[in-house]
């Protein structure tokens, strides 16, 4: 993995790690009480913060492999696992943040959850094939 790549996931682990906790915080304090008028709406806002961070660790542990192990798996200037994941992230867990405070259009945000839900499959699939 070359260190641009690897600056690179680093940057978005922190983005995506930094802006988890601070939603989490956001959504169990300042909107707790418009959360919990909503059916599920603590619940899928928890959802989002779990997957936003778990992923932000991902990137973050992908961003610290070796660069001599991974050489051989290495191809292409196309997408890679991890990119794969922060993309799927954003779109998982900022569709649902968006539909729990229901703004946007909900035919055009409902399909970007399982969308970003199959990117984040894909970016570990990805991953479990070396293209990191």
């Amino acid at each position: 993995m070359s260190n641009e790549t690897s600056e690179t996931l680093r940057k978005l682990a922190a983005a995506l790690g930094a802006s988890g906790v601070g939603l989490g915080a956001f959504g169990a304090h300042a909107l707790k009480g418009y959360l919990s008028k909503k059916p599920e709406g603590s619940n899928n806002w928890k959802t989002a913060v779990s997957y936003q961070l778990l992923h932000a660790v991902a990137l973050l542990s992908l961003s610290c492999l070796e660069e001599g192990k991974l050489r051989k798996y290495q191809g292409g200037n196309g997408w890679s696992g991890g990119k794969m994941m922060a993309l799927g992230t954003v779109l998982f867990s900022g569709s649902i943040y968006l539909l729990t405070l229901d703004i946007g259009p909900k035919r055009i945000l409902g399909p970007m959850t399982p969308i970003g839900g199959l990117m984040l499959m894909s970016g570990w699939v990805m991953v479990g094939y070396g293209k990191i």
